[in-house]
């Protein structure tokens, strides 16, 4: 039996929208939203790219339990280890690696 899996972009692929910023206090607030609806996977954003991607990545981990939070990273060691430092209070994690 095959399952269907819900990987949502919204909190990260959203803000590539003109004139999307999203703060970290509407991130947390969207993310809880997403993982209400039963989302399987939420990637909430791009923790190397600042500090306030970091902490966003790092609260959404540390408060979401249902779903899987998940952060980019290009493939280079140091996006990769910061984002697992952001996902580190996470029950559940996953990091997306992008490689252009």
């Amino acid at each position: 039996m095959r399952s269907i899996l819900f990987y949502d972009t919204t909190l990260r692929d959203g803000e590539q929208t003109p004139f999307v910023v999203f703060s970290v206090e509407q991130k947390l607030a969207l993310a809880r939203q997403l993982a209400e609806m039963g989302l399987d996977v939420l990637e909430v954003g791009f923790p190397a790219a600042s500090e306030t991607e970091f902490k966003a990545v790092q609260l959404a981990a540390q408060e979401i339990k249902t779903s899987v939070i998940a952060g980019l990273a290009r493939c280079r060691t140091g996006d990769i280890e910061t984002t697992a430092k952001a996902l580190d209070g996470a029950d559940k994690a996953r990091i997306s690696i992008v490689l252009p």
